[in-house]
């Protein structure tokens, strides 16, 4: 569909095809365009004038603006700013003469998509677009899915444990600079998580985070999703496509498991976080992006630098900060939290009423190492629930494994049956104050009760 400038208001909803606007004050240059982007799945609007570009801008929702630099009233820098004021996430390209191409460079350091330089072949025009548009389509999907979930990234970080505090210190630490943040910790142990929560809290939380796992796509292909490729740059390339860096511009990327990349991938990368640029598969034209990258590792990179399957410079480039998440065996105390927190969410997406878990049930989940640690637990809460026929988790469906008491595990600060209220009350608090190195300020934040409470129930019960 192509609509004419004049026609604005009959066009403010216009579905969910995205929306082209042509910013051009040559009629017949317009009319050309229009021609060429006509095939597009895409709604096309025509404006002769920056005035009437920013009244369409400010009216509805525009995927791609294409837009000459040279224009009365104001020029394509203005309108990539006022662009940008109205959705950040609005693509421009720029059209440009032979004089005015240093000032389409520096455009394209300020946020606009390409440029183009005039005379150019409509193929040229046609190849363009559908590139940024495709760019745009992935971040708005990539909005929606965000928007959708009704799980805040604040509600997944669970706990009052001295080490997840500290996590949460380091989260607000890496959230108000701009740098590579290296991960590290065991599968399962809540490092995506963490990852979301620092984009969340920085200046790109509006912009795309993206996320890949690199050992979960084959290593001949892992460089194609990360920096796309042009057309006929391999065998059964029929089409251009953009990789996720690309998708992530303005945002942040998050490489998971980094540990199992290549080495000429790796090399790729540090170009990337030196420079800012990086080439499409098949393509000699370098391309800038601006994007923060977050990566994390299931196993210690520094082993892997010694020997000689991880690159030193990388490595020193990634944790400029790092942040360690212990396992959950290493912080017992979080289970119980954790364990209400699952039971809550897994009984609604199972849709099914459960108030709670028996004392001798969360004794049993207490006692075990989780060497699949926050994973772990969520399935086995997830499977209790399921079998679970009462409204309250019992013994009875804790998995045969988790009620057998391991040799060693029975310790004065260990959970014990319980044969009262007040055993339980005395085995938690005692448990928490050793974790805590008799610590009381802490451990009343982690009971969730105020100092002078924990000092009466101490003195009631007489705990060393």
């Amino acid at each position: 569909m192509i609509a004419n400038a004049m026609k604005v208001d009959a066009d403010l909803e216009l579905g969910a095809r995205p929306v082209i606007l042509v910013v051009e004050d040559d009629e017949p240059m317009r009319n050309m365009i229009a021609e060429v982007l006509e095939p597009l799945d895409a709604n096309v609007l025509l404006s002769r004038d920056a005035r009437h570009a920013k009244e369409i801008l400010g009216n509805q929702e525009v995927g791609v603006v294409l837009t000459d630099l040279r224009m009365p009233y104001a020029d394509g820098i203005e309108i990539l700013n006022f662009a940008k004021q109205c959705n950040l996430m609005t693509q421009v390209v720029l059209i440009t003469g032979h004089a005015t191409v240093e000032t389409a460079v520096d455009a394209l350091k300020n946020g606009a998509y390409d440029y183009l330089r005039k005379p150019f072949e409509p193929a040229d025009l046609r190849r363009t677009i559908e590139n940024v548009l495709q760019f745009f389509l992935l971040n708005r999907e990539n909005l929606q899915l965000r928007e959708s979930s009704n799980v805040s990234s604040a509600d997944d970080l669970i706990g009052k444990s001295q080490t997840i505090n500290a996590i949460r210190r380091l989260i607000g630490i890496a959230a108000g600079y701009d740098c590579s943040v290296l991960i590290t910790g065991e599968s399962g142990t809540g490092k995506e998580i963490v990852s979301r929560r620092i984009h969340a809290e920085s200046l790109r939380k509006n912009n795309p985070f993206v996320v890949i796992n690199c050992a979960a796509i084959p290593e001949n292909l892992i460089e194609s999703e990360l920096f796309g490729y042009q057309r006929g740059a391999f065998t059964g390339a029929d089409i251009a496509k953009i990789g996720l860096f690309e998708a992530a511009n303005g945002g942040t990327l998050f490489l998971d498991e980094i540990n199992n990349s290549s080495l000429s991938l790796q090399a790729k990368l540090l170009r990337v976080l030196q420079d800012g640029i990086f080439y499409r598969m098949g393509d000699p034209k370098p391309r800038h992006i601006d994007v923060r990258l977050l990566v994390a590792t299931n196993k210690p990179l520094h082993d892997l630098v010694a020997s000689g399957n991880f690159r030193m410079d990388l490595y020193y480039r990634l944790k400029i900060i790092e942040i360690t998440i212990p396992p959950l065996r290493e912080r017992i105390s979080d289970v119980p939290l954790l364990v209400n927190y699952f039971i809550e969410k897994q009984s609604a997406r199972l849709k099914k009423k459960i108030k709670g878990i028996s004392t001798k049930a969360l004794n049993a989940l207490v006692r075990h190492d989780w060497p699949g640690n926050g994973r772990e637990l969520e399935n086995v809460i997830q499977r209790m629930i399921i079998f679970t026929e009462t409204e309250l988790i019992d013994v009875d469906v804790v998995p045969h494994e988790l009620r057998e008491i391991k040799e060693g595990r029975a310790k004065s600060t260990d959970y014990v049956p319980p044969q009262s209220l007040e055993e339980v009350e005395i085995s938690f608090i005692t448990r928490i104050l050793h974790e805590n190195n008799g610590n009381r300020a802490v451990t009343s934040e982690v009971l969730g009760i105020d100092k002078t409470t924990l000092w009466r129930k101490i003195k009631q019960y007489n705990i060393e």
